[in-house]
């Protein structure tokens, strides 16, 4: 087999249960966006489930990345120069989320 039986009823429970935020959250994190969508499938997310919410975190992504840049645009003079330091900053945004997830991990194990 390719992939563990206890593997893959782990991610079938986790899609039941946290499935619908996974995949909005993910569209908003570089590297999950990638994957979620195949472990959805891996975990047999219904697929008009999984396309409603992934739709949604789409429209939500381009929205809140739409206004960030007319924002910034708008209060930075000459964000272009700037640009290096926005590209850190938003990758470090977008980790923030998972280590938030790993300590919840963490401290659930741990009790």
């Amino acid at each position: 087999l390719l992939f563990n039986p206890r593997h893959i009823e782990r991610t079938r429970a986790f899609y039941a249960r946290h499935g619908s935020k996974t995949i909005v959250i993910a569209r908003f994190v570089p590297i999950i966006r990638t994957f979620a969508p195949v472990v959805a499938g891996v975990g047999q997310m219904e697929y008009h489930r999984f396309l409603f919410y992934n739709v949604a975190g789409g429209v939500g992504w381009v929205t809140s990345m739409t206004w960030a840049g007319y924002l910034l645009g708008r209060v930075i003079p000459n964000i272009g120069d700037y640009v290096h330091i926005v590209v850190v900053v938003v990758i470090v945004l977008s980790v923030i989320p998972i280590g938030v997830e790993i300590l919840r991990e963490r401290r659930r194990r741990s009790v």
